[in-house]
C-alpha cells in the first residue's frame, strides 16, 4: 500500500468514545475511533487518539502519566492530567490518550463507566456538555503547549468535541491550534449539545467567561440564545464530515419526523459548507478477519449460550427483571426442540427511538408493524431474537412484545459474545431505522453472509442492495413505511423458505460485499485531510 506522499501527515483526533480501550464505546463513533486510526497509519499517517478517562481509562495496563495540564475554566485555574494509554490491540504509528479529572468520574453500569449521563428534560445535554467543554480546553492547552508535535490536522468528532473550534475561533491568534487544518465529523445530527449562553452553570458563560465570543457567529439558528456546538463544527471546520454519502445528502434537506429526518435545524449551515465545497460523505468500514468465528453452531448451542448470558445479567441486579426472566423462560421452551426453526430473524440494536419507531408504528388495522412481522413469521415456523438495551419505554414495548408472542426473545442487554452468535448464526437480520447515518450492524451481519432487512436511508441505503444482497424498504408516509417493512420482512423470510437458488445467491453477495477501513482511510485522505494551498 503506498504512503501519502513522502511525509507523514500528523493527525490528533479528538472525541467521547474510543473503541479500542476497554468500556470506552457506546456506538459507532467508538467504532470509527477503534478503527479508522490503525488504517490511516497503515497509508503513512501519524495519529493520536484522545478522550477523557472517565475515571478509569487512565488506571488500565500499562497507562502512564505524560503531563500535568494547566487552564482556564469556570473562571479559574483547572488541572488534569494526561496519560499515554496501552490497548491491547496497539497499532503502530498510532498514540492512545486519556485526560483525568475528576468532573470525568462517571457512574459505572455492569463495571464499565457511563460515558454520557442522564439529565432531567428541562436541562438537556448539561452534565455531558460542561464536561466535554472541559476536555475541549484541556486538548487545546496540550495542543498549545506543542504535547503531539506538529499537527497537520485536528480532527473532531461530533458536538462533545466541537468546543475546541470555539476555543481555536476565540482564543489568543497565531498558536500551535490555530496551525492545523480542522476537520469536524458529524456522526449524529440529531445529537447537537445545545446549551444556554448564560444563566445556568452548565453555560458558554460560566464555562469559558475569558473569551470575547461573538454570539451572532455562534447562536443556535433556533434557539438565538443558546449555542449549539454541532453547528459551530459545521461553520467553522476546514472540512465537514458525514458518514456515509446518502447521509450527506439527507442532511441537507430540513427534517420531517418522524416520515424523514435530515437537516434537524442546520440544513442551512450545511448547504453552506456544501456550497464552499467543504461537505463530504464518506462511508465508514468494518473490519474483515480472516477468520471469521465459527459458524457451525447448533440451535441448541446456541439457546445454550445465550440462556447463560441472561442468567449472568439476572445474576447482577437485585431483584429478576422481567425481561430476564422471560427471556430465560422462552429460551428454555425452545431448547426443548432438536430441530432448528425455519428461518432464524436476528437484530442487535440499541432500544431507542430511532432504531424501533418503524417496529412499534401502528399499521391500517392498529397493531404495531413488529407484531405483524412475529404473526407472519410464526406460519411459517420462524423466530426472531433481538438483543439490545436503552430507553424504559422501547424496552417495555419488547419485553411485553416478548410475552405475547412465543417466537420472539429479547435479550435486555449487551454482550459481545451474544452478539457474535447472532451475527454468525441468524439467517435475516432487521435493521428498520427510522434514519442511520452509516450503520455497522449491517456490515457485520452481511460479513456472516446473513442478508439483512433495512429502511432505504443513509448508510443502509449504501450498503445493502434490495434483491441483490438484502432487502430494502422505503415509503412517503410513516404508515406506509411501516407496511413496506412487514412487506419487505415476508418478502425475505419466502424466499429464505421458499426460493432456495434466489436465496442463496442474496446470501452469498452479501457476504462478497466489502466496505473496509483502509477504503474510508484513502477517502479521508484525499478528501478531508488535503490542504487546498
Amino acid at each position: 500500500m503506498d504512503p501519502i506522499g513522502r511525509h507523514e501527515l500528523s493527525l490528533l483526533m479528538v472525541a467521547a468514545e474510543n473503541g479500542a480501550l476497554p468500556g470506552a464505546k457506546v456506538g459507532g463513533l467508538g467504532d470509527v475511533i477503534g478503527s479508522l486510526p490503525p488504517a490511516l497509519a497503515r497509508r503513512g499517517c501519524r495519529i493520536f487518539v484522545a478522550t477523557p478517562a472517565y475515571g478509569c481509562l487512565h488506571r488500565g495496563p500499562g497507562a502512564a502519566p505524560l503531563a500535568s495540564l494547566r487552564f482556564q475554566f469556570y473562571g479559574a485555574s483547572q488541572e488534569a492530567v494526561m496519560y499515554a494509554l496501552q490497548p491491547e490491540a496497539a497499532a503502530a504509528n498510532v498514540t492512545h490518550v486519556a485526560v483525568d479529572h475528576p468532573i470525568f468520574d462517571s457512574p459505572r453500569d455492569n463495571g464499565r463507566p457511563r460515558i454520557y449521563q442522564q439529565d432531567p428534560p428541562d436541562a438537556p445535554f448539561a452534565t455531558d456538555a460542561t464536561r466535554f467543554a472541559l476536555f475541549a480546553a484541556a486538548m487545546a492547552e496540550a495542543v498549545n503547549r506543542g504535547l503531539f508535535g506538529r499537527l497537520d490536522c485536528l480532527h473532531l468528532h461530533d458536538w462533545h468535541a466541537a468546543p475546541v473550534l470555539l476555543l481555536r475561533r476565540y482564543g489568543p491568534g497565531g498558536g500551535p491550534l490555530q496551525a492545523p487544518r480542522c476537520v469536524f465529523t458529524i456522526h449524529n445530527l440529531a445529537l447537537q449539545g445545545v446549551r444556554p449562553f448564560e444563566g445556568h452553570a452548565s453555560s458558554l458563560a460560566a464555562w469559558y467567561p475569558h473569551l470575547p465570543v461573538a454570539r451572532n457567529e455562534i447562536a443556535d439558528p433556533r434557539w438565538p440564545n443558546c449555542v449549539n456546538p454541532m453547528a459551530a463544527g459545521i461553520r467553522w471546520a476546514d472540512a465537514v464530515h458525514t458518514v456515509s454519502p446518502s447521509y450527506a445528502r439527507e442532511v441537507l434537506q430540513p427534517s420531517d419526523p418522524p416520515r424523514f429526518f435530515g437537516g434537524e435545524g442546520l440544513e442551512q449551515e450545511l448547504r453552506a459548507a456544501r456550497a464552499q465545497g467543504r461537505l463530504f460523505g464518506i462511508l465508514n468500514g468494518t473490519d474483515y478477519p480472516e477468520a471469521l468465528p465459527e459458524q457451525g453452531m447448533d440451535f441448541s448451542e446456541i439457546v445454550r449460550s445465550l440462556k447463560e448470558k441472561t442468567i449472568e445479567w439476572a445474576g447482577g441486579a437485585a431483584t429478576l427483571a422481567t425481561a430476564h426472566f422471560l427471556a430465560h423462560s422462552r429460551l428454555t421452551d425452545w431448547g426443548r426442540s432438536a430441530q432448528r426453526p425455519a428461518v432464524v430473524l436476528t437484530s442487535v440494536t440499541r432500544a431507542v427511538e430511532q432504531k424501533l419507531f418503524l417496529m412499534k408504528a401502528p399499521l391500517a388495522g392498529g397493531e404495531p408493524a413488529l407484531h405483524r412481522v412475529l404473526e407472519s413469521l410464526r406460519s411459517q415456523g420462524g423466530v426472531f431474537i433481538l438483543l439490545g438495551a436503552g430507553e424504559p419505554g422501547d424496552e417495555r414495548f419488547l419485553v411485553e412484545t416478548s410475552a405475547r408472542f412465543a417466537n420472539f426473545v429479547f435479550l435486555n442487554g449487551y454482550s459481545e459474545e451474544a452478539a457474535r452468535i447472532l451475527y454468525a448464526h441468524g439467517d435475516l437480520f432487521i435493521m428498520p431505522s427510522s434514519f442511520e447515518p452509516c450503520g455497522i450492524s449491517q456490515m457485520i451481519a452481511m460479513r456472516h453472509g446473513q442478508p439483512c432487512v433495512v429502511h432505504g436511508v443513509g448508510g443502509l441505503k449504501d450498503t445493502v442492495i434490495d434483491a441483490v444482497n438484502g432487502f430494502v424498504f422505503g415509503g412517503g408516509s410513516v404508515m406506509e413505511q411501516a407496511e413496506n417493512f412487514v412487506a419487505a420482512c415476508n418478502r425475505a423470510v419466502r424466499c429464505r423458505t421458499g426460493q432456495p437458488a434466489a436465496w442463496e445467491e442474496i446470501r452469498r453477495q452479501a457476504a462478497a460485499a466489502r466496505f473496509t477501513w483502509d477504503d474510508t482511510a484513502a477517502a479521508c485522505i484525499k478528501q478531508l485531510y488535503r490542504r487546498s494551498d
